[in-house]
């Protein structure tokens, strides 16, 4: 909560499905846009303290509630899929069997409407933590003709949802709008101070790449929050002398065709972790990040 906190941190050290490995029921690898249990942690235990509230508005199979009950702290979601949102309260229900001193609740809702969700808890939250969705469907799981024998690439577990109404399936613009009601109606569950830590990465659409990180801390900052930190969260891992590489098939398919066609991209190794708060009474924008320099 206090002193200098790293602007570069190593959560990619093992790969996702060790990190949930026991600690989440073995179904919740069909979420196509999980966040790294790793990072969920980390920030967390940077931006709260045990008994403290963690709220995340997209909770999807309940990430972010699993890593705060587990650190003590108690949680509570808002998922508008109601197939990931009793996935959620099952793995929040796993936590408890391991020994989680936290308490998790999960609300099946859209989050747009989050004050009205969750109006009990207005003005209490210390942290909201979250991640915006990437579109209709991401890399998912796949197996290659080298895999299976078969012709052709198999794909599965990539889509957020068919349900035509959610938020992952309108366009950019209209995404943004929506992320940026959540984010407000978030910021009336905070408390004066609190944090809103939200991970996100670019992503390319059609070849072009799309500055995600960008348009949320605009998004942030139209909700009224105040932009007051960027850390980077390692997707890959760090071995002696060189990276370990996490990408998925499809990462460094994209990257090699591009390659091919004269075009240097690379698999992306890391997700930003874009940190916002709720200014104090009393307090402007510009204390807040005079406060955050301070901090760094």
């Amino acid at each position: 909560m206090t002193g200098s906190i790293p602007s570069v941190w190593a959560t990619g050290q093992k790969p996702s499905r060790s990190q949930r490995l026991g600690r989440y029921l073995p179904e919740s690898m069909r979420h196509p846009g999980k966040m790294l249990p790793a990072i969920a942690a980390n920030v967390i235990a940077t931006y709260t303290r045990p008994g403290e509230l963690v709220i995340d508005p997209m909770c999807g199979i309940g990430t972010t509630l699993v890593e705060a009950v587990h650190q003590g702290r108690d949680a509570a979601g808002v998922e508008y899929e109601d197939g990931w949102a009793r996935l959620a309260v099952a793995n929040l229900a796993h936590a408890a069997r391991q020994g989680a001193t936290g308490t998790g609740r999960v609300v099946a809702a859209d989050a747009r409407q989050i004050p009205r969700v969750l109006p009990d808890l207005a003005g209490q939250a210390a942290l909201v933590l979250t991640s915006p969705p990437y579109g209709s469907q991401t890399h998912g799981h796949v197996r290659s003709t080298r895999d299976s024998g078969q012709p052709g690439i198999c794909k599965w577990n990539h889509r957020y949802s068919r349900d035509r109404t959610n938020l992952a399936h309108q366009s950019l613009p209209t995404l943004l709008e929506g992320f940026t009601r959540i984010l407000a109606g978030c910021a009336r569950l905070l408390r004066p101070g609190g944090v809103v830590a939200i991970t996100v990465r670019p992503f390319r659409q059609r070849g072009e790449l799309v500055d995600l990180p960008g348009e949320v801390i605009t998004a942030g900052q139209q909700a009224g929050l105040v932009f007051t930190d960027r850390i980077v969260c390692l997707l890959c891992g760090v071995g002696e002398d060189r990276l370990l590489n996490r990408s998925s098939f499809f990462q460094l398919h994209e990257a090699r065709k591009a390659w091919e066609r004269g075009t240097p991209i690379h698999a992306t190794a890391h997700e930003d972790l874009l940190i916002f708060r709720i200014p104090p009474a009393g307090a402007t924008a510009g204390q807040m990040l005079s406060a955050a320099g301070e901090r760094r």
